[in-house]
């Protein structure tokens, strides 16, 4: 009786509404999918979910980053091409060995470079679908939202078109950015299990303020200097560049992330299963000025390195740094976004949780708790 109800408010919605919209997003080709509460700018160029904003938000904030606009309001070059918002990287997460690059491959994939094939297209759903074809793999991505629910379902599919079982690297590069994104105003939470500063060589050390290739417990990474500091905000005072990794929570089958503006009381979150996205690298990326961006990237491996050291590292805190593909099979994966006002007082997220049809969303410190309508699950 549910999912009966759910459909013909569904369909009563859609009804209302014109069809698919076609728009640009910086100068590229995108749909626009909606509900009552939000509203959802897909790329057809690359695949990327560019825009989520609430509706009744008079600021229409996005909080996913916008690297074109920041770059233009300053008067500077875009120098992250194609990457906006939350691109997907498949197959591939990171540089690539100079035989790939002179093959063709780019770096973190070819989907995100990719025109994506419209295959389905209405106000509350669409469906893309690429080839890729140095890989030799196909990517389809449905994306779907429901009448009263502030979460976006997003499902992929990765078929092989090869004959024999390879293994695959993958990255959902979910990427907030200013104005969303201010220092020491917005904080990051997440499942934490173990987590690692990334190891860098002495020469690139200059803008680095956390300790090379040291092992800490989230959210106290370790400086250069000995000291400990708290990364779940940006500091004050912004010019660094840094990366550190978390494997997500090993007793968990589901983890999250999320990003809380805490004057705007703006929280955009994920939700996915831990077996297919173990771990969470965050890539901290903040000159001088107001082009603030932070990656909250789910994956298969814990860095976006070439595919033959993430496969040759094999293991990291006992847990696999890639994903196998089977010849001429497909494999999935799902992941939730979400948007919503918290209410005052929520500071921290303790955990996010799916308990029937309902997303948990808990601050225990404060004592502070939402729940919103998530029909379809995970």
């Amino acid at each position: 009786m549910r999912r009966l109800f759910a459909f013909a408010l569904s369909a009563l919605f859609a009804a209302n509404l014109s069809a698919q919209r076609r728009t640009e997003f910086e100068g590229r080709p995108a749909l626009v999918l909606e509900n009552d509460r939000l509203e959802l700018t897909v790329l057809t160029d690359g695949g990327a979910l560019a825009r989520i904003v609430l509706k009744d938000d008079p600021e229409r904030l996005n909080p996913l980053w916008e690297p074109a606009r920041l770059a233009r309001e300053l008067g500077q070059p875009n120098r992250f091409g194609a990457g906006t918002g939350h691109f997907v990287c498949v197959d591939g997460f990171g540089g690539v060995s100079p035989e790939e690059r002179a093959a063709g491959l780019p770096g973190h994939g070819e989907a995100h470079r990719q025109t994506f094939e419209v295959i389905e297209a209405a106000p509350l759903a669409a469906t893309l679908r690429a080839r890729l074809p140095i890989v030799q793999e196909i990517l389809t991505r449905a994306h779907r939202l429901v009448p009263g629910e502030n979460v976006v379902y997003v499902e992929s599919e990765l078929e092989s078109l090869l004959g024999f079982d390879r293994p695959v690297v993958w990255a959902e590069h979910a990427t907030i950015g200013a104005p969303f994104l201010a220092p020491q105003v917005t904080v990051v939470d997440l499942a934490a299990g173990p987590s690692q500063t990334r190891p860098y060589p002495p020469g690139q050390a200059s803008r680095r303020r956390l300790a090379s290739g040291q092992d800490f417990t989230w959210p106290l990474a370790p400086t250069k200097s000995g000291e400990l500091v708290d990364v779940r905000a940006a500091p004050a005072s912004p010019d660094l560049l840094d990366h550190t990794t978390t494997l997500l929570d090993p007793n968990r089958e589901t983890a999250f992330v999320t990003a809380l503006n805490l004057q705007k009381r703006l929280l955009i979150g994920y939700l996915f299963r831990r077996e297919e996205f173990p771990w969470l690298q965050i890539w901290e990326h903040y000159p001088e000025g107001r082009t603030l961006a932070r990656g909250l990237e789910f994956s298969t491996q814990p860095y976006d390195v070439p595919r033959r050291e993430a496969i040759s590292l094999a293991k990291m805190f006992g847990a696999p740094t890639y994903r196998w593909l089977p010849a001429r099979s497909k494999i999935g994966a799902r992941f939730l976004v979400f948007l919503t006002r918290v209410p005052e007082g929520l500071r921290k997220v303790d955990d996010v949780r799916l308990e029937g049809a309902r997303l948990v969303i808990e601050d225990r410190v404060n004592g502070r708790r939402v729940e919103l309508a998530a029909s379809r699950g995970l």
